[in-house]
């Protein structure tokens, strides 16, 4: 390789919930910060892939197709163990890399998809149907429209970060100033002040999470099984929607640690190996630049597809620009190879080739039209 591309592999976008407001500002950031080869990779949604497409299109930049759903591992949640989910043994987060466009799923797994996308909807609306009854009985003067929230903050997926964002939305519009804004927060918490500042957007929808919709919280509501598709049933729908199952790595978090299944790389890799996957990713964000070298590294010389992304399915904005936990300038030049290395195999795999060469090709054509 003698020219190394940028990637960003795993976005969000409103076709699920991203702190994007749009496509358009998503591939504008990716132009201006450099980043030449974009994954869009929504909760349980293909819909945002011809947006995606045509604004890739318009400016030159290279699309990965993706897809994430949460699975369940009976083995593995039989046994108490933690995957990539550090509070739920079993449950496994899964992306779909090199999906093909136009879509091509269809009969039993297209039903499935659409299956776990309806119940996961559905549970959110048992959790808004919970926080209206909270914000009844604690006065709070308003309710939430569910049906207003689908229509106007969701792209047809509604998840429970649109539920933080509405209700501070709702204080915001029924309140007018930050004394009336902080009791409404008082007494809709019970009894327990708002501690983000009122202009930190994220902040304030994060603490309604953590406090009402969280375990524990006025309006939680437990998800019910149905919402998570067995493991090989996810990998069986995004083989039929011509991707690649990959494995999303937590790895290191903020105090170093990891999850029981990740602990072992060398046990991880074999079981991984033995499931099917040939493909795994990284949030950077989350991890220092030793891990992230060491571990990719080594699942590389495994014979996996390795590459990187930032998520961006929170409400605050980061840059689409990867970068580490203790490296806030941009990845190493060995970590911006591994990705652009599994970049040009995912974009070679979406176009029906098996080549980095041939991958590689795609992408500086893309670039340079």
């Amino acid at each position: 390789m003698s020219t190394i591309i940028d990637v960003n592999a795993h976005m969000h976008t409103p076709y699920s919930f991203s702190a994007f407001n749009g496509v358009d500002q998503a591939l504008d950031m990716a132009c201006e910060e450099g980043v030449g080869v974009v994954g869009i990779n929504d909760f349980y949604s293909l819909e945002g892939y011809g947006e995606w497409k045509e604004g890739c299109q318009k400016r030159h930049l290279c699309p990965i197709m993706g897809i994430e759903f949460i699975s369940l591992n009976s083995e593995d949640q039989a046994a108490g163990l933690r995957v990539n989910d550090p509070n739920n043994p079993g449950r496994t987060y899964i992306s779909g890399k090199g999906l093909a466009y136009p879509v091509i799923l269809k009969g039993e797994e297209a039903r499935l998809l659409a299956d776990v996308r309806k119940e996961s909807n559905a549970q959110v609306e048992r959790m808004c149907e919970k926080l209206n009854a909270h914000l009844s009985a604690v006065n709070a003067g308003f309710n939430l429209d569910f049906s207003l929230i689908v229509k106007e903050l969701t792209k047809g997926s509604v998840r429970e970060r649109h539920l933080a964002k509405a209700l501070r939305i709702a204080v915001e519009a029924n309140f007018k100033d930050e004394i009336s804004r902080a009791a409404a927060y008082e007494n809709i918490f019970g009894g327990k002040p708002l501690k983000a500042a009122q202009d930190n957007v994220a902040a304030v929808e994060n603490e309604i999470r953590s406090k009402l919709l969280k375990a524990g919280g006025a309006a939680f509501v437990p998800e019910d099984p149905k919402a998570f598709l067995p493991m090989e049933t996810v990998c069986q729908i995004i083989k039929a929607a011509g991707g690649i199952p990959t494995y999303p790595f937590l790895a290191d978090n903020a105090k170093g640690e990891f999850t029981d299944f990740e602990g072992d790389l060398q046990k991880a890799a074999d079981t991984l190996k033995k499931r099917g996957f040939t493909s795994v990713e990284f949030i950077t964000t989350r991890n220092t630049t030793k891990v992230l070298e060491e571990y990719s590294d080594y699942l590389q010389d495994e014979g996996f597809t390795v590459t990187f992304g930032s998520e961006h399915n929170t409400p605050a904005m980061e840059p689409i620009k990867l970068r580490t936990s203790d490296h806030p300038e941009g990845l190493s030049e060995k970590l911006r190879k591994t990705n652009f290395r599994g970049a040009c195999k995912v974009v070679a795999h979406q176009a029906g080739l098996d080549s980095i060469d041939a991958g590689e090709e795609i992408i500086m054509e893309t670039l340079n039209k």
